[in-house]
């Protein structure tokens, strides 16, 4: 995973399987914290999203930021440690490689965003995104004072939060529209 200062990417993982990988609240909990410990100094976390069997952030390179891929396969290894040890299972958890998928279009930048924050709809978890509480939209739409996302540029595109609940509801419904 080659990450470069200042560029977004989509990052994203699932596990192997389909197993369950986040099987508790406090895995959730749990993930994010070591996530912030392993990764803060190296990216600026946009959006997140945490989902049973997989995870979708949306980070931009830091000033030292190439060591981005060894950290996540570190984060990785680690929280598969813990969870096999909490519930005596074996094995790897996750799949081999951590796709990093370089944004370089503004429009699909806050498209990216938004498909993120809808993981959780469209697997049919909750019905609307501000109901997963693991995922940063909480944090957009002002339900969750978190520290986790950068807020400002999305505040940048939508001076209201219901104009970004507006569009984030339009990419779920014509999604075509907003992808390249």
């Amino acid at each position: 995973m080659n990450i470069v200062n200042g560029s977004y990417y989509h990052v994203f993982n699932r596990s192997n399987a389909q197993e369950t990988v986040f099987r508790t609240e406090e895995n959730y909990g749990f993930f994010l914290k070591k996530y912030r410990a392993m990764l803060d100094d190296y990216v600026d976390t946009i959006a997140y999203c945490l989902m049973p069997t997989h995870f979708h952030f949306l980070i931009r390179g830091k000033e030292k930021c190439d060591n981005v891929g060894m950290m996540f396969g570190k984060l990785l290894s680690s929280y598969t440690r813990a969870l096999n040890r909490a519930v005596e299972r074996s094995g790897s958890l996750f799949q081999q490689h951590t796709k990093a998928l370089l944004i370089d279009d503004e429009r699909y930048l806050i498209a990216v965003i938004a498909y993120i924050h809808d993981n959780p709809v469209r697997a049919k978890l909750v019905v609307k995104p501000h109901e997963w509480k693991f995922s940063s939209y909480q944090d957009y739409v002002g339900l969750r004072n978190g520290t986790l996302p950068q807020k400002d540029l999305v505040q940048a595109y939508f001076p209201t939060v219901e104009e970004f609940r507006h569009f984030s509801e339009q990419v779920h419904h014509q999604p075509e529209k907003y992808w390249r």
